[in-house]
């Protein structure tokens, strides 16, 4: 083999290297909504396991988003809606940061992360604001995510453990009664670079 041959050999090398390494940096998709079975995977829970109210629930558009809507009620203590997959691993990872792509009407809504584990009214959350009409994406990483237990936040009970997390949804508890629609492109996992 030549010099020439060789480097060439080395060069190739390196960028079949590089082309793997670039790939673990792409997102990964965890929902999108194109498949016949997409529905399948979702579920809802409103506030009628509380006594309450409020009326939620799903479907798969035309468009291949899934739309979250219904309407809020305060009445008999109730005041929140949720919209969140079935459950089953996700392989999630310790520095991975979630992105979904949403589209809301301008109301505040939580990102929840589940876990494998029955815990009555416990989840992971975060914030997401919604521009009305706009398709925004949303970015959390996993340690933007707060333990809460009935909407209240549990201080002791440490960091999500990603390998813990089973389901992911969108919840809607901001106390506002009335009409409500959320909708979701897909959901991604971006892996943090090592």
């Amino acid at each position: 083999m030549t010099g020439r041959d060789s480097f060439l050999v080395t060069t190739f090398t390196l960028l079949l290297s590089g082309a793997f390494l670039m790939a673990d940096d792409q997102p990964r998709v965890l929902f999108e909504f194109a498949g016949a079975d997409a529905s399948k995977e979702w579920q809802t829970v409103n506030d009628g396991v509380m006594g309450g109210v409020s009326e939620g629930k799903f479907k798969i558009t035309d468009t291949k988003t899934l739309e979250f809507s219904g309407t809020l009620s305060l009445e008999n203590n109730g005041g929140f809606a949720s919209v969140r997959t079935k459950a089953k691993k996700l392989g999630l990872e310790k520095g991975d940061t979630l992105v979904a792509r949403v589209k809301g009407d301008g109301r505040e809504y939580s990102m929840n992360l589940y876990l494998d584990k029955p815990l009555m009214a416990f989840s992971y959350r975060t914030a997401v604001p919604t521009k009305k009409g706009e398709w925004i994406e949303v970015k959390v990483p996993l340690d933007n995510f707060v333990a809460t237990s009935f909407g209240r936040v549990v201080k002791d009970a440490g960091a999500v453990k990603p390998d813990e997390v089973a389901a992911v949804g969108f919840l809607l508890g901001d106390k506002k009664a009335g009409a409500f629609k959320l909708e979701v492109e897909w959901i991604q996992v971006v892996r943090a670079a090592k």
